[in-house]
């Protein structure tokens, strides 16, 4: 009978923000059984007989007779590969962003792999049932039939009792402040001393940090209770040393990665093994977060501060924002791990919604700013590397590695005019000047035109210098200077993961220092206030970010030290207080009104259209929710666009993303004039991005 048919409410893969939502189809009787909430499906649409691709979110009875309805054109797997907790994630994240939920799908769910799925399909009928599993891990975990995670904590290395207790509880929600250093391990069966080095193990030669134990130890014991957890990693570096420390627990069989580097048939695999119901762990970047796992039990979020940590693609959700909001609808334990605290990590703490723990190390790192020391100015110590950092790193190399950060690659990224200091510009184009190697011509950044012949326009001068020193040249001159010692370049273009314990200078930019077998004899963290020199909100909480991660590579009792910087920065990180900064800079935003003490969305357009846009949307909140709302601009950017700054408080933050959402879809649907010759109408001018923190760039 009609009146029994089956609707399916299918959500459509189209960028179009006008199609964001459910569209209604009649379910053929050939379909039925294949047509479930989660499978991909095509669907017709009502334009020149053309089809889109979608997922089934749900299914009702077709009752109302009176409305016509299109069929589904094919169910294109019967596999329910958007689990309703991932929908449900998506669709709450994309109405906080005022973006659509079909562009956070299309992280969560990788493309269809035909040969991939029907080897999943075929092992899923073969396994034993999923409480067979589950037991299976208990037992491998040394748990009895019935005994839950909290009556058996774990030894989580250099914390107390108490706070392993609190990180266990169900819905626990803690910001972990990691030491700079980990407990080391000198065999692979060996118990941890108290003490603190990166962890060595000997079966594998592998090395990890004290963040990478505590996550390992928090996931282990989540996996004992037969539940999932999700650890999202910035890169492949963190993913390397997690893994090291999963494998050593015993754990290695339990992980299933996610990430950008794998093959697209493997990562399709693997969300097929998450998407099973095993308990697991899942380790990956960012869009590893919205992983389809069963029994949900733990995120743990390293380094939320990292920039990779957020998605650079519509509607960009960072992970951090994406985890709140996940572990609220699952009420999953939540933990935030870092050296550094970010600030919108602290302002959760502040607020109270996260837990504050700590360990409690037997010894701090040892940090010296050469900017605090008496003879500062004093030429031997204004220097780039200062006469007291030669010192450290020469008696540090008589025992092994010395790291040394800096803060760009190349040979000289910048050059400029020795005679006047005016930045070298290209003839040909006006970009940069640089030079990529010793011994190489200068050259252009953007067309690579060398300048052979060059002059500058505003001193006539024909000679350069390099304003700025990169990894490389660095490299050089500290070979030089040590001669007979090892130089170890790792940046963008070097990858080195790791290093021994020989004696070597290794240079590193920031973010690509490599691990040492036992911890670097000696940290020297230069070129600080270029780093802090960048216009940035951020400026200040990511260059401690930077250096804490440096420091926490060090060996027990070796020498840090910080160049050039003093201050509030410098005496957070001699006394390893990094949390406290954070509350001085979301002290100083909540002053001046920016985040994370309150949201914001930047509007991008013409003009016209910005200008538009605002008044629209003066129009459609209400008194209440304007007076806590605030307006900067609209300023012309870069590309002839002007662009708007609304800043509002998080109380009224669904009702402005909702507003903003609706002036999207109208400027997308409004009827605009065809461009002249192209046939063709020009595409929406109004861009909305909310929380993007680096307004300043």
């Amino acid at each position: 009978m009609a009146g029994e048919r089956v609707i399916a409410r299918v959500m459509l893969e189209s960028p179009l923000p006008q199609l964001d939502r459910l569209f209604d189809y009649l379910v053929p009787e050939a379909l039925v059984q294949d047509a479930q909430p989660g499978v991909r499906v095509k669907v017709p649409l009502r334009s020149a007989g053309r089809t889109a691709r979608g997922y089934i979110v749900s299914l009702a009875e077709h009752t109302d007779t009176s409305r016509t309805l299109s069929e589904l054109d094919e169910v294109v797997s019967p596999l329910p590969v958007l689990t309703p907790e991932v929908w449900a994630l998506a669709r709450r994240l994309a109405d906080r962003a005022a973006g659509s939920a079909c562009d956070i799908v299309r992280l969560a769910v990788p493309p269809r792999f035909v040969r991939v799925e029907k080897a999943f399909l075929a092992a899923r009928g073969a396994a034993s049932p999923r409480e067979a599993s589950t037991d299976a891990v208990t037992g491998s975990m040394g748990l009895s039939s019935g005994e839950t995670v909290l009556a058996r904590v774990p030894h989580l290395t250099g914390y107390v009792e108490a706070d392993a207790r609190h990180l266990l509880e169900p819905g626990a929600r803690s910001a972990i402040s990691a030491v700079a250093t980990v407990a080391g391990l000198g065999t692979a069966d060996a118990a941890p001393p108290a003490d603190a080095r990166p962890v060595s193990l000997a079966h594998g030669h592998a090395t990890m940090g004290h963040w990478a134990l505590t996550a390992a130890e928090l996931a282990v014991a989540v996996l004992a209770g037969g539940e999932s957890t999700i650890v999202v990693l910035p890169d492949h570096r963190d993913q390397a040393q997690l893994e090291a420390a999963l494998a050593h627990l015993g754990a290695g069989d339990s992980v299933v990665r996610l990430d950008a580097r794998q093959a697209r048939t493997e990562r399709y695999a693997n969300f097929l093994s998450a998407l099973s119901g095993d308990p697991c762990i899942v380790v990956g970047n960012r869009s590893s977060v919205y992983a389809p796992v069963g029994h949900l039990g733990q995120i743990i979020i390293w380094d939320d501060g990292d920039p990779l940590q957020s998605e650079p693609l519509a509607p960009y959700v960072h992970a951090r924002d994406a985890a709140l909001v996940r572990q609220e609808q699952s009420g999953c334990r939540l933990v935030f791990l870092s050296h550094s605290r970010s600030t919108e990590v602290e302002r959760l703490v502040e607020i109270g919604f996260l837990h504050r723990v700590e360990p409690a190390p037997r010894y701090l790192p040892r940090v010296v700013p050469t900017a605090e020391q008496d003879d500062a100015d004093a030429p031997r110590n204004a220097a780039r590397i200062p006469s007291s950092a030669w010192k450290v790193a020469r008696s540090a190399l008589e025992h092994g590695p010395v790291l040394i950060q800096v803060a760009r690659p190349g040979y000289a990224p910048v050059l400029a005019c020795r005679s006047c200091g005016t930045a070298a510009a290209c003839t040909v184009c006006g970009g940069a000047l640089h030079v990529t190697r010793a011994g190489d011509p200068p050259s252009c950044t953007l067309c690579g035109a060398l300048a052979t012949s060059w002059v500058c326009r505003h001193c006539q001068g024909t000679t350069l210098r390099s304003s700025v020193v990169g990894a490389a040249r660095t490299a050089d001159e500290l070979g030089r200077a040590f001669p007979g010692v090892r130089v170890v370049v790792s940046d963008g273009e070097r990858e080195v993961l790791t290093v021994d314990d020989r004696p070597a200078i290794v240079v590193a930019t920031r973010g690509a220092e490599p691990v040492a077998a036992h911890g670097y004899r000696a940290v020297l963290l230069l070129d600080g206030p270029r780093m802090l020199a960048r216009e940035s909100l951020r400026v200040a909480e990511d260059c401690l970010r930077w250096w804490s991660n440096a420091i926490a590579l060090a060996a027990p009792g070796a020498t840090s030290v910080l160049v050039g910087v003093g201050g509030e920065l410098a005496r957070a990180l001699a006394t390893w207080r990094q949390d406290g900064v954070a509350s001085s800079e979301l002290a100083d935003r909540r002053a001046l009104r920016f985040p994370p003490a309150v949201r914001l969305a930047t509007l991008t357009g013409t003009s016209a259209v910005v200008t538009d846009a605002l008044t629209a949307l003066r129009g459609l909140v209400t008194d209440a929710e304007w007076a806590k709302m605030d307006t900067l601009g609209p300023v012309p950017v870069d590309d002839g666009s002007v662009r708007a700054i609304v800043r509002f408080d998080y109380a009224v933050g669904a009702a402005v993303a909702g507003h903003l959402r609706a002036l999207v879809v109208k400027n997308a649907t409004s009827r605009r004039s065809k461009t002249p010759g192209s046939g063709s109408r020009p595409a929406p001018t109004l861009r909305v991005r909310l929380d993007d923190s680096e307004i300043l760039e």
